[in-house]
């Protein structure tokens, strides 16, 4: 893994933000690439968002990347550029949560501070055998305090490391392996036979289900795109315009909502893709339609692009999956 070829505070800061919610194995390249784009902390601190969300482009999670780079700003202004090395200050920076601020002061540093996350406290929770329910937020300070305890001060980086990739490669949350793990004889939950029920975490609460149609507006050889709120669920992202609408709208009805809602004609609407997107808390029913339209000036969110300018804009997955049918079709 790249990021553990470096003692680089900036480095590993991204590489544990691009970790979050995120496989191994996915990020890999996108680390390459984004520091390859931004290569030092001042790099990132004056990039244009736009183009800092296009590297992202892919990962997810947007919010991750404006936090990360909001914090890199505070340290480019604050700290002369340099990652505080205590937890008070860097823990003040924007999106540095405990775990990436333990991550870093003990990676970078070498200072034995707590990192924990999802994996470390399975994996305590088994060597250690604590029954207490990981969902409540109130259980992570009893794991900080059992990995206070217990840190190597000798070499906190590689203890740190070494039981995030324990949990990654080894005590997997399902078919734990454990005739494989190096600390099985440690292991109380092992002994016990409670690898498999630990650790105890109760369901989260439904997910929510929305129903979209998201448009193709064409004009001879452009495409109207739609820029998202400045806040919120992917904000600042482009997005082939979108209607919140019932399940199985009628191609005419897209006509009429977007004809008034454009102030202008759009017809000739045809649906082209049906998908659905999950994210963490909800999940996007998608309807993808094509059409024509004329005398439709573009209002101020909004803008007329070609199919090169498209493959500039940063877009989520959804618009992924859009773009994707449309290719296809050869309409870009």
């Amino acid at each position: 893994m790249p990021w553990r070829r470096t003692a680089d505070p900036y480095q590993i800061w991204i590489s544990e933000i691009m970790l979050q919610q995120t496989r191994v194995d996915t990020v890999i390249p996108y680390y390459k690439r984004f520091i390859e784009k931004f290569p030092t902390l001042d790099d990132l601190a004056q990039a244009d968002e736009q183009i800092l969300l296009k590297q992202w482009e892919g990962l997810g999670y947007y919010s991750r990347a404006r936090n990360l780079q909001a914090g890199v700003k505070e340290v480019a202004q604050n700290y002369g550029g340099i990652v505080p090395d205590n937890r008070k200050e860097i823990s003040s920076l924007k999106g540095v949560g405990p775990y990436t601020a333990g991550a870093v002061l003990s990676i970078a540093y070498g200072i034995p501070e707590h990192a924990v996350d999802g994996n470390v406290m399975r994996v305590l929770s088994r060597i250690l055998l604590i029954e207490e329910d990981i969902a409540k937020p109130k259980t992570r300070k009893i794991f900080e305090e059992a990995v206070t305890e217990i840190i190597s001060h000798e070499d906190p980086s590689s203890f740190n490391q070494g039981l995030m990739e324990l949990g990654a490669l080894i005590c997997t949350p399902t078919s734990p392996k454990c005739l494989l793990c190096p600390v099985r004889e440690h292991c109380a939950a092992f002994h016990e036979g409670k690898q498999n029920v630990l650790p105890i975490k109760t369901k989260t609460k439904k997910t929510k289900s929305l129903q979209y149609a998201m448009i193709a507006i064409r004009n001879e050889d452009k495409f109207l795109m739609e820029q998202r709120p400045a806040s919120g669920l992917l904000a600042n992202m482009w997005q082939f315009p979108m209607l919140e609408t019932a399940v199985d709208i009628l191609p005419v009805e897209i006509e009429e909502q977007l004809s008034e809602s454009l102030k202008g004609i759009v017809d000739k609407a045809e649906k082209i893709t049906s998908f659905k997107h999950v994210f963490s808390h909800l999940i996007w029913n998608v309807d993808g339609f094509i059409a024509d339209s004329k005398n439709i000036s573009a209002p101020n969110h909004m803008r007329w692009v070609t199919a090169e300018e498209l493959d500039l804009l940063p877009i989520a997955g959804p618009v992924q999956k859009m773009k994707i049918s449309l290719q296809q079709r050869g309409d870009v």
